[in-house]
């Protein structure tokens, strides 16, 4: 019945600080649509940020900055990545680490975005 998914949507402190590290660090491009929402595409895939306090309707029932753990899947090896971030300043929590995918085996690194998500980047092998 259900083949995949289309977005997520983030509920953010602030849009900007949001939009700035997931375009500077994780290289998705930030767009503009409907009436002035903004979200990140990446691949086939986009996250819609909502502002903290002033969510669309309808949404989650406690909507909440920093209350999501996201893996994205990245073609760039992670230890190359968690060298990159980690000169850029960005704090790799854990990994390289070996961890189980929705599609096999995994080589993820951890860290976190402005409002404390947990974002997981890993390679498929």
């Amino acid at each position: 019945m259900i083949k995949g998914i289309d977005h997520l949507v983030l509920t953010v402190a602030s849009i900007e600080d949001t939009v700035q590290f997931y375009t500077r660090f994780l290289g998705m491009e930030a767009r503009t649509f409907g009436t002035g929402r903004t979200a990140l595409h990446f691949g086939a895939h986009k996250l819609n940020l909502h502002q903290a306090g002033a969510e669309l309707k309808p949404h989650a029932r406690h909507p909440r900055p920093g209350s999501m753990d996201l893996c994205l899947l990245s073609d760039r090896p992670v230890d190359e990545l968690a060298a990159e971030l980690s000169a850029d300043g960005v704090d790799i929590l854990e990994g390289p680490v070996e961890r189980a995918g929705a599609g096999g085996p995994l080589r993820s690194i951890y860290l976190r975005d402005p409002d404390g998500n947990l974002i997981e980047i890993a390679n498929q092998h």
